[in-house]
């Protein structure tokens, strides 16, 4: 394999472009965050990157909270729209025809009920970086669509039709390639018929 060496860049691909809610439910806001992960496990805590000058930026630094919205196929014009359009100047929501409900236990912040899974976050720390602020926030909930359990309970994410953003492109997921610990698992022993 051949490779050039390119200067430093923000190459990390794919990436969730999720939309994240904000603001309160009287004046609630979307944006398009695709600079977004999952930082720590106890606490359950994420991170978002917004530029200061975004209208969103205030509003999640006034209120200390937002929600991240997982997208989905059937959402894929709603967050290219939002990644483009201001709500200093529009209502997202009215625009895309979608709705904002409370959250279950940030019940002041708004999530997109069109999303089948919104995690609530409340924010603990803001770092200032350069072109963006890195918010860290705890999960305090989230909120998942039922039709995506199975009969035991088990969240199928794969029903939910995420997808992702690649060097310009939204992207549906594929196929499976393996389960977590699959390289390590040991195989069962081949029971021989007598």
């Amino acid at each position: 394999m051949s490779k050039q060496s390119w200067r430093g860049s923000t190459l990390l691909n794919p990436e969730p472009p999720v939309l994240v809610s904000c603001g309160g439910l009287d004046k609630p806001n979307l944006i398009t965050i695709g600079w977004t992960g999952t930082i720590c496990t106890q606490p359950s805590m994420v991170s978002i990157s917004v530029r200061p000058e975004r209208y969103s930026h205030h509003l999640i630094q006034e209120s200390g909270q937002f929600a991240i919205n997982l997208p989905t196929e059937a959402l894929v014009h709603s967050i290219d729209w939002c990644g483009v359009k201001s709500g200093r100047d529009v209502d997202k929501f009215a625009a895309c025809g979608l709705h904002a409900a409370p959250g279950s236990v940030l019940t002041d912040c708004p999530v997109l009920e069109e999303s089948p899974v919104n995690l609530e976050c409340k924010v603990t720390q803001v770092i200032p970086l350069g072109s963006h602020d890195l918010f860290l926030a705890e999960v305090v909930a989230c909120d998942v669509d039922e039709s995506l359990l199975d009969e035991t309970g088990k969240l199928c994410l794969d029903k939910a039709k995420l997808i992702v953003y690649s060097h310009g492109e939204y992207l549906a997921l594929g196929k499976k390639l393996g389960t977590f610990g699959y390289s390590v698992r040991k195989k069962k022993p081949v029971r021989r018929k007598k």
